[in-house]
């Protein structure tokens, strides 16, 4: 049963953005119950594409329990990262990940945490320079970030996965709203966290490397 706070919270949205309303209309309204499919979610939502299962697949990453975000949300972004680094325009689903999917009152509680993010940047939120979103090299570069982003989250590094999780968020709304401005933001700390927690702490290049040994490389 969803409690009245996490439903004040959701009830508190108010977004003018036709994307986010729509998605957070299909997580809030209905039998808190149910369980939402990604594939189902995909096929009803399907202008949203990336932006939409990037929304789903970042809410294992708010999971306050240590290791068990990174688990789920970390290899969902490999997989959506290498389809958009490869030029895929609407995601591809194994039928392992399609047929799962977190429940209504799952989803209701997680857009209740969000909900003050959420109305602030829906204020801010427009379609806008487009080159940083459509074209080929823009989709293999936030591809990129969205795979070295989510080794990250799967690595066990303290106190970081709300943080990725954050930076994930901004880039599934940025795909949502078709943002590049926001796009461009998220280049930049998707960039900074490789930089700081990937490279600089060596744990990156240490899973990279392992990866590498296990490949025979």
């Amino acid at each position: 049963m969803t409690s009245s706070d996490d439903r004040s919270g959701a009830d508190g949205l108010h977004c003018r953005n036709e994307g986010i309303r729509t998605l957070l209309a299909h997580f809030t309204e209905g039998d808190p119950e149910q369980v939402l499919r990604i594939r189902d979610i995909l096929a009803e939502l399907q202008q949203g594409g990336f932006g939409v299962f990037l929304f789903v697949a970042v809410l294992p990453a708010f999971i306050p329990i240590p290791g068990v975000g990174g688990a789920v949300s970390g290899p969902l972004m490999l997989l959506i990262g290498v389809q958009m680094m490869i030029g895929l325009r609407k995601p591809w689903l194994p039928r392992l990940i399609g047929d799962r999917g977190p429940r209504r009152s799952t989803t209701r509680k997680f857009v209740g945490k969000i909900a003050p993010l959420l109305n602030w940047l829906d204020r801010l939120l427009k379609p806008r320079l487009g080159l940083l979103l459509s074209p080929l090299p823009a989709r293999m570069f936030t591809g990129l970030l969205l795979v070295t982003t989510g080794l990250l989250l799967s690595l066990p590094i303290p106190f970081t996965n709300y943080l990725f999780g954050t930076i994930l968020l901004l880039f599934a709304l940025a795909l949502l709203e078709r943002d590049g401005a926001l796009m461009a933001a998220c280049w930049v700390m998707g960039a900074a966290c490789v930089g700081v927690f990937g490279l600089a702490s060596g744990e990156l290049v240490e899973l990279l490397r392992a990866m590498g040994a296990r490949l025979g490389l």
